[in-house]
């Protein structure tokens, strides 16, 4: 077999180590890839496919991008789910010097990418890492692109172990919280040790192919190393985490990853936050898909966080999305922030100079994260002097504020004056995108760079001068300085006048008519014309990345401030959307009540033209379970999902859609709302159904909020009704859950009086003729009827089905009669009012279908006709 040349040789060294990764091999201007990676970008790039010698027989496959271009390519291949190794040549090329070095410098994976053009500004791009023990699992999260990092513990039922069991088929408490909280984070890419228990579940519920890691990343001790090295600390403890806490592994192992990944020291992660659930609102995937909390069937529009989003910075963006998908459980710590937003509220003229400054200020998370990896620019540099610069004019706003959350951020507020001043003196106001261009730096700076620079612009005058001096110190009228590619800059003096030449010139060329000198001081300036442009960008980059080191080790003021300005926009977005929305500031509460005087559901008020409806809600001891009926399109569904959200709104510190609000603290929010098929399991509607009920009965508390709808629906009407009234008992019986119930079975409204909290509600309508208008008014009492023919009539059904339905509906209500009332049970033990059963019964107990013939059965069914 031929001998591979060296470059080749090296390229596969270099592969061997990044087998499942696209290799892109720097060559000069390009970067070069091989092989099967070739053929795969050539596709996924739509990039010609060509070939190059290797020293074998065939050619091998290649294609190339430009070295400038590169990030967008990468890119582009990250997005359609590749991993791509980056490797550049670490040492100069020289001549004579042989096979220049080079090495992997990045893996850029979905969850490592930094190119803004695939990231959403409003969302963090995070990426995660899941460990398990025999306690339960932990998760940790970062965003490398913000230097966000934490981690989090779900732990089984505490102090007993926890036994994988591969066959289960039911997720486990601590199982299910932690698909809840990946549904919630959505992260780009999934860290998982090798013989994880449920990666299969873990890439279902993500929709994510797991990277695998090597299981002794994840070890405590070396994870603890891992974290310890790159804090550089001896111990955790300054970030509140103990040696031994089960977050730690997860951490380790991702930040070990991360390490290897960008080969970089990772300098915008400064710390590690252990995030406590137990301060937060609990809410499932199917809650957060049913309150549509900041996405809906539409995108983003026609969810709660398109009405709340007044923000003007990337970062107050990711923070109030933030806010909405976490609501605070801490009563003062909900007070202290609505107090903040009800002083923006009153501070109109403020806000709106404030929303004016905002505007101005650039993602600087995301841009330290840029810097501190060394991929920043000048224009980087030059966007976080602009955003420094405001920072004194938004400090001056906060001269009046009293309210204990704006005055601290007023207290701690650093307007980063001498990082402006250093950047403003050495970056120029609109340097070049690229760094290796030259023109960023401003004159003054240094002195070297301004004597470069005065050669490069000068250099036709410099020359015209010296020509004009040898002449006179010659006496040569004719001389002249002249340049050709082969000598370089020369002096050019005709035969006759070679008599007068001084001794100091050295001959260079000598041709018929004249001979061609140089001098020592016009070779200095030949060396110095012809390599300033190369000396002017490499020592600006010099002064550039010297300035960026200095930038960084500010990294930790930088960032704080970024918090807090994040902290103000979402503030301020939540004071402008209150004052343009009429919202009014709620009453939040210990007591575990819900009061809501002429509530609104926020975002169907946005999308409908029609004045909404508000109504009233009441939630207190003694009707803590509401049971709601009324006719199809009434409301019922947009009424429960509006008191869910005024209670999320409180409780993550917004006004709330209300004339007057006061709420209890609500620990949990569960919702069963819609009817869908899981396809990706096989279950059926009703299956789905069964198992969110399950869900929410095995874990409401008294302090959770339970919406209820149409439970039962998806089996037979008596099989539905009867699972319908034994929720409804269990609920008020066992858990005392706050819950709304919408339902159409109207012998559920019988349980009032019967049920301690129980209360009948219903959302009224009016016949008018054969239509039927809508009030969209919640009353106490049950709804007559269920209007469906009229609902039928108006969703366009054919006039002759909808006759046919009337007569079969009168038809019905003839000979059905009413469903008999189900038995209530009268003690918890489950004893029941017994019933005597009818001969038929005991008839059918006796007969055997399976050993019947179709005669025979026929013959039974006509026996049994007759009895009844």
């Amino acid at each position: 077999m031929p001998k591979l040349t060296p470059m080749m040789e090296q390229y596969f060294a270099i592969k061997a180590n990044h087998a499942d990764a696209i290799l892109m091999f720097r060559l000069g201007d390009f970067y070069e890839i091989f092989f099967e990676d070739a053929k795969i970008a050539s596709a996924a790039l739509d990039i010609a496919l060509t070939g190059r010698d290797c020293g074998q027989a065939e050619r091998a496959p290649m294609c190339g991008v430009p070295a400038h271009a590169v990030d967008g390519y990468i890119a582009k291949l990250v997005e359609k789910g590749y991993r791509v190794a980056l490797a550049d040549q670490v040492e100069d090329a020289k001549p004579g010097k042989g096979l220049v070095k080079r090495e992997v410098i990045r893996v850029v994976t979905p969850g490592t990418i930094t190119d803004e053009r695939c990231l959403n500004e409003e969302r963090h791009n995070y990426i995660a890492a899941i460990s398990v023990d025999k306690f339960g699992f932990s998760l940790a999260t970062a965003d490398i692109t913000t230097g966000l990092f934490v981690a989090v513990r779900f732990p089984h039922v505490k102090g007993q172990a926890l036994e994988i069991n591969l066959k289960l088929r039911e997720p486990r408490a601590c199982e299910q919280k932690l698909l809840d909280e990946l549904v919630r984070i959505a992260p780009a890419e999934i860290v998982l040790p090798e013989n994880f228990p449920i990666t299969r579940v873990v890439e279902n519920i993500t929709g994510l192919s797991a990277t695998i890691a090597p299981a002794w990343t994840f070890h405590h001790a070396n994870a603890k190393k891992a974290l310890t090295q790159h804090f550089g600390t001896m111990h955790l403890e300054g970030f509140g985490i103990e040696d031994d806490a089960a977050e730690i592994p997860a951490a380790g192992a991702l930040l070990a990853y991360l390490a290897d990944t960008q080969r970089s020291a990772l300098s915008q992660i400064t710390r590690l936050k252990i995030y406590d659930r137990q301060k937060h609102m609990l809410l499932d995937s199917s809650s957060r898909r049913n309150l549509e909390l900041t996405s809906s069937a539409q995108g983003k529009k026609g969810s709660l966080l398109w009405v709340l989003d007044s923000t003007k910075t990337a970062a107050g963006a990711r923070l109030l999305r933030n806010w909405i998908e976490l609501p605070l459980l801490n009563a003062d710590e909900i007070c202290r922030r609505l107090d903040a937003v009800a002083e923006w509220v009153q501070m109109p003229i403020e806000r709106a100079e404030l929303r004016e400054y905002l505007r101005g200020i650039c993602d600087i998370e995301r841009l330290m994260s840029r810097i501190s990896t060394r991929t920043g620019t000048a224009r980087d540099l030059a966007s976080l002097c602009a955003s420094a610069k405001l920072l004194p004019a938004i400090h001056r706003l906060f001269a009046n504020t009293k309210s204990a959350a704006n005055t601290d951020i007023r207290r701690t507020f650093d307007t980063l004056d001498d990082i402006a001043q250093k950047i403003s003196f050495a970056i120029t106001e609109a340097p070049p995108v690229s760094v290796r261009e030259g023109g960023m730096i401003r004159p003054g700076v240094d002195k070297t760079l301004d004597e470069l620079r005065n050669v490069k612009e000068n250099a036709q005058a410099i020359l015209a001068e010296m020509e004009a001096r040898e002449k006179n110190d010659t006496g040569i009228s004719s001389l002249k300085i002249r340049y050709n590619r082969v000598f370089g800059y020369y002096i050019e003096v005709t035969a006759s006048n070679l008599a007068k030449v001084p001794e100091n010139y050295i001959r260079r060329q000598t041709l018929a008519n004249c001979e061609r000198f140089v001098t020592e001081e016009l070779k200095n300036l030949e060396e110095t014309l012809l390599g300033a442009d190369e000396k002017i960008i490499a020592l600006e980059f010099e002064i550039f990345d010297a300035l960026r080191r200095e930038i960084v080790e500010e990294m930790a003021r930088i960032q704080f401030m970024a918090a807090v300005l994040a902290t103000l926009d979402s503030l301020q977005s939540l004071a402008e959307v209150a004052e343009k929305n009429g919202y009014t500031k709620p009453a939040v509460t210990k007591d575990g009540c819900i009061f809501i005087r002429g509530g609104r559901h926020p975002v169907v008020e946005k999308l409908t033209p029609t004045p909404f409806v508000p109504n009233d809600t009441e939630i207190l001891a003694e009707n803590r379970l509401g049971v709601i009926t009324g006719p199809n399109m009434a409301g019922k569904s947009t009424y429960m999902r509006q008191v869910a959200l005024i209670v999320l709104m409180a409780q993550m510190g917004s006004f709330v859609p209300a004339d007057e609000a006061k709420i209890g603290v609500v620990d949990r929010v569960f919702t069963r709302v819609g009817a869908s098929d899981d396809l990706a399991t096989g279950q059926s509607t009703f299956m789905v159904e069964m198992t969110e009920v399950a869900n929410i009965l095995n874990n409401a508390t008294t302090n959770s909020l339970v919406l209820l709808d149409e439970i039962g629906r998806g089996t037979s009407t008596y099989d539905g009704l009867s699972i319908a009234w034994a929720v409804l008992h269990y609920i008020a019986r066992t858990t005392g859950t706050k819950t709304l119930f919408a339902t159409h079975y109207h012998e559920l409204t019988r349980l009032e009086g019967k049920l301690d909290g129980v209360k009948n509600y219903c959302f009224t309508a009016q016949k008018q003729g054969e239509s039927i208008v809508f009030l969209r008014k919640l009353v106490h009492g049950e709804a007559g009827q269920s209007y469906g023919i009229h609902v039928a009539r108006l969703a366009g059904l054919p006039q002759d089905v909808l006759s046919h339905a009337a007569e079969l509906l009168e038809s019905f209500s003839k000979t059905s009669g009413h469903c008999p009332e189900p038995q209530l049970r009268l003690e918890r033990s489950g004893a029941k009012i017994s019933t005597k059963e009818h001969a038929v019964i005991g008839e059918l107990r006796k007969t055997e279908p399976e050993n019947m013939t179709p005669l025979a059965a026929i013959s039974t069914l006509m026996r049994l006709k007759e009895m009844l």
